[in-house]
């Protein structure tokens, strides 16, 4: 029979064994139960009463304070990298400045702040800017910096990077304003860039931002796209001004040389020259001091031998001879060139035909002296 049919009263699972009340157990009666015991555990009473509940609800506490500790403590241990330096504020007051490392801080009392001081960071800057002959161009900048001093980067200013970037655009503004658009586009691009950094770095000094400027990068210039095509064609004929006088001091500097060198052989053949002259009149007068006592001895002699080496220098120069007979109004020509042709022929066989001769076999029964003394005996006898 089923607990819920007539006459089964006894098997009713909702129905308490001290009472005749029936249906399912009260909420608030649950939930009563349930704070005396915890409550029994951290001091409070229990229905039960006695040292029992005491000395339990004691370790519970001393168990929860042990825990409470125990994660406060380590809650507090921190790590500072390598290339950061860490700043302590304490209740939200300056403290100090911790190196990198494994660290340990008061939980709820103190905050560390890490500061990056070894990497370098980049900021750009760009935009649209009038320059000093009235032209818009668009200009884009970049710098990198690097954090020095992380009090002065966290505390002297709201944001020390903000403040870095309306620096730069304030310092880019100025010097674009001051030059000219050829020169930001063509030639004075290293001018510009010196003239920002330095713009820049006297804006920031005052302000103590705790950063250094590494280096500032001219990126690019150029003109509006309105106006770009004619720009090119400017800058195309600017590079070609400077491609051609490039080519002019090439040739000026290849012609030079050699003009001097010229120079230094027409030179160096003046002083050979002079050299050569006045070594020659000294010769000359040299000769002549020889000649003239010897002229002084016997004048007549010497004017003779004199015109006899004269007309031997003239005539040895020359391939023909002109006899002039005295007495007579012929002059005899004599074929001196083919004269002298045959005379070499003859020097040039000479010692060939000696060599031949000399080679030749003798007998001994002709030689020289046996056929003299031969026809000395023969003539003897007869």
């Amino acid at each position: 029979m089923a607990w819920n049919e007539p006459g089964n009263n006894d098997k009713d699972p909702w129905k308490k064994k001290g009472g005749n009340n029936q249906g399912p157990p009260d909420l608030d009666d649950l939930l009563k139960d349930l704070g005396e015991k915890f409550g029994g555990i951290f001091g409070g009473k229990s229905k039960g009463g006695g040292k029992g509940g005491k000395s339990f609800s004691t370790v519970g506490i001393l168990l929860a304070l042990g825990v409470a500790i125990i994660t406060y403590v380590f809650s507090g241990f921190y790590t500072i990298k390598e290339a950061q330096k860490g700043i302590v504020l304490r209740f939200g007051q300056y403290a100090g400045v911790v190196e990198p490392g494994l660290r340990w801080k008061l939980t709820f009392a103190e905050r560390i702040i890490p500061v990056d001081i070894q990497s370098t960071r980049d900021l750009p800057a760009s935009g649209f800017m009038l320059t000093q002959d009235e032209n818009v161009v668009r200009v884009e900048m970049q710098i990198q910096y690097r954090v020095t001093d992380p009090r002065k980067y966290i505390f002297s200013v709201t944001n020390a990077d903000d403040s870095l970037s309306q620096s730069l655009d304030s310092a880019l503004r100025y010097v674009i304003g001051h030059a000219k658009m050829d020169d930001i586009l063509t030639s004075g691009r290293e001018q510009v860039r010196q003239s920002v950094w330095q713009e820049l770095e006297k804006i920031i000094k005052p302000y103590n931002l705790g950063l250094i400027i590494v280096d500032v990068n001219f990126k690019d210039a150029r003109p509006p796209e309105e106006v770009k095509d004619a720009f090119d064609d400017a800058i195309a004929a600017q590079e070609d001004e400077v491609r051609f006088l490039r080519e002019a001091e090439a040739y000026a500097r290849g012609l030079e040389p050699k003009a001097r060198g010229r120079v230094k052989r027409m030179e160096q053949e003046a002083l050979a020259y002079k050299e050569q002259t006045v070594l020659d009149a000294q010769g000359a007068v040299a000769r002549f001091e020889k000649i003239l006592p010897e002229y002084q001895a016997a004048p007549e002699v010497t004017r003779q031998r004199m015109y006899l080496t004269t007309m031997e220098k003239v005539y040895s120069n020359t391939s023909k001879v002109m006899v002039d007979v005295d007495g007579g109004n012929n002059m005899m020509y004599l074929p001196l060139d083919k004269i002298m042709q045959q005379q070499n022929t003859i020097n040039r066989n000479l010692p060939q035909t000696i060599q031949s001769l000399n080679q030749q076999p003798r007998s001994n029964n002709t030689s020289p002296s046996s056929s003299g003394r031969s026809d000395r005996f023969n003539t003897g006898r007869n």
